[in-house]
């Protein structure tokens, strides 16, 4: 595994390569032996993250001649999402793609899936059990957690009162992501980095943790959203308190945390290859399915966006799209 940063609040990207083999295995769309039918399901519809991931799939999946549905719940919670993966076994597609909402709870389903001759590869997410996956495909969020630090902390002097704003205990991604903020924060003793408070993924619980926090702490200097959906509700509530000396550094860079971003309401975004991750996915589960090697372990590259750098022309393809077109 590589890394390399290309400093912090300038233009910064990591990229990792994949821990074994290539991220961008390349799969010839004339060794298709046969119209292979697949799905992707997403982490939660219509989040502009999985949209532009369903877009990267969708690019790839006509460029190898399979056919591509995708699916998805309309709110993160692995009660919601179970049935969907259930719906899908039934139908039984050759290969299936999916982000699953919890590392745990859905091994049953997801393990059901494969036992059913189905070719499972993770996409973003995964479960704590991999091993009947064909590959897992996501950004190396330990990273994006240690570079979100550095960079709030290099925000806010390197010192105050930070505040984690999270989804869920047991997401793979965000778990890594606050792993890596916080094992980074160990490197900075004049910030005190406060409680996680969880939002199941709703903006609203953001605000109101946003709104509550600024209440309790009169020295609270910066604050880490670990997805979109928390991203824009810490920018709500920073909002309506017309507070502009809090900075936040947020994962994700979908339409509306650029313009957050541009409003100088969030200083810093750590955005993830999701178009990436999509082709990746196809790549992956159609070698699989012509019984060829696939790579285990992918991870995607990462980059923080700055205001200053959100119009560099390397910067463009970690923005998220609202659609495809």
């Amino acid at each position: 595994m590589r890394i390399r940063t290309v400093t912090m609040l300038g233009l910064a990207l990591i990229t990792v390569g994949a821990c074994s083999g290539s991220a961008a295995t390349t799969v010839p769309s004339s060794a298709a032996a046969q119209n292979y039918k697949l799905t992707l399901i997403q982490g939660v519809a219509g989040d502009p993250f999985y949209v532009t991931m369903a877009c990267g799939a969708q690019a790839e999946a006509t460029k190898q001649g399979v056919t591509l549905n995708i699916t998805g719940g309309n709110k993160w919670d692995a009660t919601v999402q179970k049935p969907v993966i259930d719906s899908v076994t039934a139908a039984h597609p050759d290969g299936v793609m999916v982000a699953p909402d919890d590392s745990k709870a859905l091994l049953a389903p997801l393990k059901a899936m494969s036992d059913a001759g189905i070719k499972v590869t993770f996409v973003d997410t995964k479960l704590d059990d991999t091993s009947f996956a064909q590959s897992a495909i996501s950004t190396d969020n330990l990273a994006g957690g240690t570079l979100a630090a550095k960079t709030l902390a290099t925000l806010v002097g390197d010192k105050g009162t930070v505040l984690i704003v999270n989804v869920d205990p047991g997401i793979s991604t965000t778990d890594a992501r606050v792993k890596g903020f916080n094992d980074e924060m160990k490197n900075h003793p004049n910030i005190k980095v406060l409680d996680i408070q969880y939002t199941h993924d709703d903006p609203t619980a953001a605000t109101v943790i946003t709104t509550a926090t600024l209440a309790a702490h009169s020295d609270l200097a910066g604050v880490f959203a670990t997805n979109v959906q928390n991203a824009e509700g810490v920018a709500t509530g920073l909002k309506q308190a017309s507070n502009t000396t809090v900075k936040t550094i947020a994962f994700d860079a979908g339409p509306k945390q650029i313009e957050d971003l541009n409003a100088g309401i969030v200083q810093g975004l750590i955005a993830q290859d999701p178009y990436g991750i999509g082709v990746a996915g196809v790549q992956q589960t159609v070698l699989a399915l012509k019984g060829q090697p696939t790579t285990k372990v992918i991870q995607t590259q990462l980059a923080a966006i700055t205001k200053d750098n959100v119009t560099d022309p390397a910067m463009q393809k970690f923005l998220y799209k609202a659609s495809c077109s």
